[in-house]
Formats: C-alpha cells, sequence, structure tokens
C-alpha cells in the first residue's frame, strides 16, 4: 500500500458522514504496498480502511468487492466494504475509483511459526470452498497473459542469466498450461497475494485476510502455491521451511483435500507462483511510479525461490519430509 493521490481530510470527512460511519477523528496514509492509494480512517464508529484504485479499473473492480461481501456472508474473515445510500460499494474519491472496508483486528505475524500457517491452510482451503458459488467470473489479471505481456518489457533490465532464467520458466509454464492434468485442477475465485503481511492474527488465530485486489478465478493450487512460497519461505535466504509447510498443508487438506492433478501439478505452480512475484516486483523496481511513502519490493527474493523451486522441486508429500524426519529425531533424542 502506498500513497499516490493525496486525498483531502475534509473529503474524508464528508465521505464518512455520507457512508454513516460517523465523524472522523484520525485519517493517516498507509506506509507498504505497491499498487493503491490507502489511509487508516477511524471515526466515532469504527476503524476503516480508505482505498482509492490506481491500476484497476472501475468496471473490473465490483468483481473484488462483491466477492468480499460474498465471503464475508459465509463467515470468512474478509474486512467488509460499506454501501453508500444506493447501495454501491464502489465509491469515487478525487476522481479515482474507491472502497471503503473495515479494518481488522489485530497484526501480521510477519515471522509466523508453523501455528501460524496451520491457521492460514485451514481459512484458506474455506475460502476456496465458500467462493465456489460466487457468480462472477475474471480472470487471475496477473497470470500467464500478463507474464506473457510482461517478460519482454522487463528482460533489457536483467542479466544474461536471468534473462535465461525467466524464459525458460515463461516457456515451461506456457507447456504446462497447454496440458490435460492443468485442464482437469480444480479452480475458482482466489486471493492470489495472500503473503504473510496481508493476514492479521490475534495471538495464533487468525482474525481476518485482507488485500483482495489481486483476486480472480484461477486454479486453487497456484493459490496455495503462493502462500507456500511466502509463509513456508525463510525470508532471508530463500530456503523452504518443511515444518511450516507440513502445517499449512495439513490444515489445508483437513478442509479440502487435493486431487490427484493438484498433487501432481503443485511443484509447478510453486514455480509459477515464484515467477508471478519475481515479474510484478522487476516490473515495479524497474519501471516505478511516482508516490509518496512507496518502497517497491526487491525483486531479488523470488528470483531465489525460483531457483529453489526449479533446482529442488518438490511433490506434496516431500514438501513436508524433513519436518516428518526432524520430528522423529527429536523424539529419539
Amino acid at each position: 500500500m502506498a500513497v499516490y493521490t493525496e486525498v483531502p481530510r475534509e473529503q474524508a470527512e464528508a465521505l464518512m458522514r455520507q457512508l454513516g460511519l460517523g465523524e472522523l477523528t484520525e485519517f493517516t496514509g498507509i506506509e507498504g504496498g505497491i499498487e493503491n492509494t490507502n489511509y487508516f480512517a477511524t471515526t466515532t464508529q469504527g476503524r476503516y480502511v480508505l482505498t482509492l484504485f490506481e491500476r484497476l479499473s472501475a468496471a473490473q473492480l465490483p468483481f473484488y468487492l462483491y466477492l468480499m461481501r460474498h465471503l464475508a456472508e459465509r463467515g470468512i474473515p474478509v474486512p467488509a466494504p460499506h454501501a453508500n445510500a444506493k447501495g454501491e460499494l464502489l465509491l469515487a474519491v478525487q476522481n479515482k475509483p474507491a472502497a471503503v472496508v473495515e479494518r481488522l483486528s489485530g497484526k501480521s505475524q510477519l515471522a509466523p511459526e508453523p501455528a501460524h500457517c496451520a491457521a492460514l491452510g485451514d481459512m484458506l482451503a474455506r475460502m476456496h470452498l465458500a467462493g465456489r458459488d460466487y457468480p462472477s467470473q475474471q480472470p487471475n489479471l496477473r497470470g500467464l497473459a500478463w507474464w506473457n505481456e510482461t517478460v519482454p518489457v522487463v528482460l533489457p533490465y536483467l542479466t544474461p542469466a536471468q534473462a535465461s532464467l525467466i524464459a525458460s520458466e515463461l516457456a515451461y509454464q506456457n507447456h504446462v498450461a497447454g496440458t490435460a492434468a492443468y485442464a482437469a485442477l480444480p479452480r475458482g475465485p482466489v486471493h492470489a497475494d495472500l503473503f504473510r503481511d496481508n493476514a492479521m492474527f490475534e495471538g495464533e488465530r487468525i482474525t481476518g485476510v485482507f488485500d483482495f485486489y489481486f483476486a480472480g478465478v484461477d486454479t486453487f493450487a497456484f493459490d496455495l502455491a503462493v502462500c507456500l512460497n511466502d509463509w513456508a519461505i525463510d525470508w532471508r535466504t530463500g530456503a523452504h521451511d518443511a515444518a511450516r509447510a507440513h502445517a499449512l498443508l495439513s490444515a489445508y487438506q483437513g478442509v479440502r483435500a487435493l486431487t490427484r492433478h493438484e498433487r501432481e501439478l503443485l511443484p509447478a505452480m510453486l514455480r509459477a507462483g515464484a515467477l508471478r512475484f519475481w515479474l510484478s516486483r522487476l516490473w515495479d523496481f524497474h519501471l516505478p511510479r511516482e508516490a509518496s511513502m512507496l518502497k517497491p519490493h526487491d525483486p531479488a527474493h523470488f528470483e531465489r525461490v525460483l531457483r529453489g523451486r526449479v533446482d529442488e522441486p518438490r511433490g506434496v508429500d516431500a514438501l513436508a519430509a524433513s519436518a516428518a524426519g526432524n520430528a522423529a529425531e527429536a523424539r529419539a533424542a
């Protein structure tokens, strides 16, 4: 999150009143993230987040906002968007499409333990099941089509070794997408960006997930892989963490068992998730937009993750195998 568009406090005060959310007492820009303009807004009635959408169009946004409402109505802890007097969730602020949602309680666990990963895995599976009857359709806008468009844009900024890796991985993902196994993967609305800073906890209990503005219809296995590539990865080295992967996968499958094709293609989806975020970080790093409070992410992290996923492909069982081995050694000791 960042601030690309400045919103005068007076306009925010008027907006909160129009939505019936009380009198504004605090209004602060949010640092972090790269896509939209975001503010914390505290009123006499509660705590909210105002988002101005800088890239997404008014035609695209109803998919995200009504998905959030759909999931909230089915017990998934997501920030419910607030409607105006006409019942509209999509608003306009400073000539930009905008929304006001509930601010979740708790804090992000940036150094998650297996218990946090288990809570995330359980919630992710429930979210996938809850979204199956969502009627709207919109593809993952940062999926394969975007990768094919964007790789040529970032290639001039890469070293020969990086260019070789990204080109070969893109070719591999295009091949995977054309297989019968990929066509058989279960799919539906997915978050597609559920990193550890997009979930909130109180202790080991997950209180909510947010930032659905990369959501779209894609495979559940890809969404799971995106989570594993963050929650079960060491941020400093990009190395796989088997204990956290085991906790996340076990909890997910306790709610929704993976199909044969999902198990078969999970290594490919782990590579896909790493490619997607390496590519988007390269794009944001080398072709930045002007914004106050903007801090682009280091692209090198997901380059390391991708190399690790290519060099050591792990299936569902292998992802957690070393965790089971470590536990057995601990019991023996």
